[in-house]
């Protein structure tokens, strides 16, 4: 091979040839076989005789093929890029990435990997191969100095005896002989990485919190002792820190928090503003204050900006948590299980890359953090994301590993934190269940993204009496019922069956919950409602109603869910309803005696239970009431008002059958139930259990051009209006010059229902731009279209495109990788907006497919109704704009152009944009050369 590393070796496929490997010498070799990197139109391959060769994908899909596998990155977005159907295991450098480097951020392409290994990325697809092979020998190398802990070498060698590729090659790294099995007893040795987890030791209860406001000098005078002399000076960024310094004050009467409304324009510095007062108040009062954000994306840049405040990593550890849902996270109960079922080839190498991970993480959190999001494309999702606990099956204290639990230790160390980093729905469901901790000592909470409140509560507060859901639940409570394939799923016996001591009517009620619980949809209920053969009361309601819907809806082929209003019901449909509530109350009755049962319990012997038994039960009592009789009791409320409301919508809610489609699939069926207004039970329940509420967001308001109407949508899109007295408003602009830095086009001349035509416009309006380009789509069916028609021009102007629903890579990977490949384009569905933070040169150009007006379902138009008909929807639209423009300037020195694609929207829709950004009307053309002029570097 050319221009080599001296200390390199070639060495013959292990796998294959069964080469030996010797002992004793350290020494680094690479497999003597291909290296193959492709992009969506090209591929290049350097041989194991160091020819280079060149082609399309498809043409060089034989050196995928080939009997001894290639070197590359990525194996299913190869396989993908080639046209294969399934990817095969191969010299994937990734794998080798997460054992020699676990926990460390590699994006999943060349470039991101020979940049992580701190190699010069040339950018060049024909020079990667080269760089690659750079890549394996320095992680070999760098194995050979870190790779010879014994828990390392017992992991190694269990992957290796596996079949793992890359095994001889780090055995020989450090001097092993792949020929001696070195002790390895089991094939789980090594795996057993939970015992060599640190244990959480309890403390002392922490103090009362105290009261002690925070006063806006205060404010002002932390932000600048965390900005530092040195920082630029942002006067707005003052005021904003002094404006919400508020909500850190003392509340005037027990119903009404201190509610504070902060719109800050992009650029304000507005994170770092809110954390000044927020940590202050934390340290004065000893208690923790929980900054919520909708979007994962947002919770880790918070976690990034408290590096300012925290810049010991040590002190950091102790100040700050970072809080999500329990299935994010690593359940060792989960991964033990694994292990020791792991008997299948090839499970090992999979459980193998974890418990290097689980070894190193800082948290175990599997949704970010420092989880590779590219693993799961690799060693599926069993073996990864599918290790969490999803559905709610802990057993506490009875568990082995509850010392060790990385769910319960983020939830131990958040009541003794300063700020606890959250979500939104986390918030509004642990303040539904009795407060943000056990002490409820938390009362303060700043909800970033806050235009996003509206749809967090309407997700929070909802029930859904679907085949999916009801199943969810009948496997809570009765575990594992096939008696096929073994399953970690634990059922309510197993969880509490122990903590009953001699209850009699607690185990008798156990017992007819496990009973009346056969009544819910089993594990085949898709099939036999297909087959038209349902089984139990439960599953028979579920088929009329697909049968209803699939009579009465529209477009019944088409790739969206179907819906029809829950009005005018048969008479059967209604007796069967009927049925069911009959049936999941004798689900309820029992659950109800067997929680009391286990409350009767803790009261009675709470001088003998010990503080482990009297948690466990305390857990379980809480699921029951909240994963269970608020779950039945939701249910039986729906199916009365099916009866009694069957031609009359209810006032509240909102109330529809539907079959659930995802990618044009059915995927669930059943009665689904909004509320009309989910900031009512956002302001009811969560709010007024505060004592101070911060909402904050760059898109707080609407442009509608009138202030005081504007404010008063703004409430009643954050449940402002529900409490009992005004919310503060504050409001700081952008410091950005837009009219000088920003142009919106409106392109006049491409008839959007043309995809031809919107295809051409895309692809010159991207390479106008020179790439960073980001392309939004209102229908998923439009960007696979348009992708189809511009990736090959693209990609061969040097541009590399990535696209949702079509790359072998989640969103969160393709909006890093676009993040970091400057002149990359990237297309996304609408919603991706959200998701985008790309400040600097990497984002320049914004394309929008048409207008994102909503879509017309029977939720929306009852929401149209009730908030304003067309001035609701016109809002919805311009904020949807707002958010997506606002991506486009991140930093003081960044430009960008927001380009329309549609020669419809109405002028009224300008106010979207910032004040003296002109909306131009003008031809595609004249977009290409106003883009190209702007853009005179590109």
């Amino acid at each position: 091979m050319n221009d080599l590393p001296d200390n390199v070796t070639p060495f013959p496929h292990a796998a294959s040839q069964n080469a030996e490997i010797p002992a004793g010498e350290v020494r680094v070799m690479v497999p003597d076989t291909s290296i193959l990197v492709t992009s969506a139109t090209h591929a290049v391959a350097l041989t194991g005789d160091g020819e280079i060769l060149e082609d399309t994908p498809v043409e060089l899909a034989d050196i995928y093929k080939a009997e001894i596998p290639p070197i590359l990155v990525h194996s299913p977005s190869v396989a993908k890029r080639m046209g294969l159907q399934s990817p095969r295991r191969c010299y994937d450098l990734l794998e080798l990435f997460a054992f020699v480097k676990p926990a460390a951020f590699c994006l999943p392409t060349p470039g991101g990997i020979m940049q992580a290994c701190g190699l010069e990325d040339s950018w060049e697809l024909s020079s990667y191969p080269v760089g690659l092979h750079r890549v394996v020998s320095t992680l070999l190398e760098q194995f050979s100095l870190t790779g010879s802990r014994p828990d390392t070498r017992r992991i190694l060698w269990s992957m290796t005896r596996d079949g793992w590729l890359w095994g001889p090659y780090l055995l020989a790294a450090i001097g092993e002989d792949v020929g001696q099995d070195n002790n390895v007893k089991s094939p789980m040795s090594g795996l057993d990485v939970w015992k060599a987890l640190p244990e959480w030791e309890e403390q002392p209860p922490p103090p009362p919190p105290g009261t002690y406001p925070v006063e806006p000098t205060e404010a002002r005078q932390r932000l600048a002792d965390l900005l530092g002399q040195r920082a630029e000076d942002r006067p707005s960024q003052s005021d904003f820190s002094s404006a919400v310094s508020e909500a850190f004050t003392n509340p005037e009467s027990e119903d009404m928090p201190r509610f504070v409304m902060a719109e800050a324009g992009t650029g304000v510095g507005k994170t770092m503003g809110y954390i000044a007062p927020a940590s202050l108040w934390a340290e004065k009062n000893q208690t923790p204050v929980w900054l919520s954000t909708y979007t994962r994306n947002l919770q880790h840049q918070i976690d990034d900006e408290l590096n300012r405040l925290y810049p010991d990593e040590t002190i950091k550890q102790d100040r700050v948590v970072l809080r999500k849902g329990r299935e994010n996270y690593l359940c060792l109960l989960n991964y033990e299980d694994s292990v020791r079922g792991s008997s299948l080839p090839g499970r090992t190498v999979g459980l193998g890359l974890m418990a290097r991970w689980i070894a190193a993480t800082r948290d175990g959190d599997l949704s970010g953090g420092d989880f590779p999001s590219w693993l799961p494309d690799l060693i599926g999702q069993a073996q990864s994301v599918g290790l969490s606990d999803k559905r709610g099956e802990c057993i506490h204290s009875a568990c082995n590993h509850y010392s060790r639990c990385f769910i319960l230790n983020s939830i131990r160390r958040a009541r003794y934190a300063d700020l606890v980093v959250a979500n939104h729905a986390l918030v509004m469901i642990q303040t539904v269940q009795g407060g943000l901790d056990r002490d409820g000592r938390a009362n303060r909470v700043v909800f970033d993204e806050g235009h996003h409140v509206f749809d967090a509560a309407d997700s929070a507060f909802a029930a859904y009496l679907t085949g999916r859901e009801m199943w969810e639940l009948r496997r809570w409570l009765r575990g594992n019922e096939s008696r096929a394939r073994k399953s970690r799923i634990r059922g309510l016996k197993t969880r509490c069956e122990d903590l009953l001591g001699e209850e009699v009517q607690a185990i008798e009620a156990l017992e007819h919950v496990l009973h009346a619980s056969r009544i819910l949809p089993n594990e085949n209920w898709t099939q036999n409602i297909g087959n038209g053969q349902p089984q139990g009361p439960a599953e028979n309601f579920l088929y009329m109603i697909h049968e209803l819907v699939l009579a009465r809806a529209n477009n019944t082929d088409g790739p969206f869910s179907l819906e029809i209003p829950a009005v005018d019901m048969p008479e059967k449909l209604l007796d069967v309803a009927t049925e069911l509530e009959e049936a999941l109350m004798a689900i309820f009755k029992p659950v109800i005696k067997l929680r009391e049962g286990l409350m009767r319990r803790l009261d009675e012997k709470s001088d003998t239970l010990d503080s482990s038994t009297r948690g466990r039960i305390e857990q379980v009592a809480q699921s029951l009431e909240f994963r269970c009789s608020h779950l039945l009791g939701a249910w039986i409320e729906m199916l009365k008002a099916l009866k009694m409301e069957a031609t009359q919508p209810t006032e509240l809610f909102v109330d529809w059958l539907g079959i659930e489609k995802i990618s044009g699939r059915p995927v669930d069926v059943g009665y689904y139930r909004h509320w009309l207004d989910p900031t009512k039970p956002f302001a009811g329940v969560v709010a007024k259990n505060l004592s101070g509420v911060l909402l904050t967001s760059a898109t707080l308001t609407d442009g509608s051009g009138d202030v005081d109407t504007d404010w008063a949508r703004a409430e009643e899109r954050t449940g402002a209006n529900h409490l009992p007295d005004f919310a503060t408003r504050a409001k700081v602009p952008s410091p950005f010059d837009y009219p000088n830095q920003t142009k919106v086009l409106v392109v006049t001349d491409v008839r959007k229902d043309d995809l031809d035509l919107v295809g051409a416009a895309y692809r010159e309006l991207m390479l106008a731009s020179g790439g960073g380009a980001l392309g939004l789509f209102t229908a998923i069916s439009r960007l696979r279209a348009v992708h189809e028609r511009i990736v090959k021009p693209i990609e061969q102007q040097g541009y590399p495109l990535y696209s949702q629903h079509i790359d072998a890579l989640n969103l969160p990977t393709l909006i890093d990788i676009f993040r970091a490949e400057t002149d990359s384009c990237l297309l996304g569905t609408d919603a991706v907006r959200d998701g985008v933070d790309v400040p600097g040169d990497s984002l320049r150009l914004i394309i929008f497919d048409r207008v994102p007006w909503s879509r017309p379902t029977i939720l929306h138009k009852a929401r149209k109704n009730e908030f304003g008909g067309a001035k609701y929807e016109d809002m919805l639209t311009r904020l949807k704009l707002k958010q997506a423009f606002g991506r486009l300037v991140r930093r003081g020195n960044d430009k960008g152009v927001f380009v329309l694609l549609d020669p419809m929207m109405p002028s009224r829709l300008a106010g979207a944009f910032p004040e003296g950004v002109e909306v131009e009307r003008v031809g595609l053309a004249d977009a290409i050369q106003q883009i190209k002029g702007f853009f005179p570097d590109h």
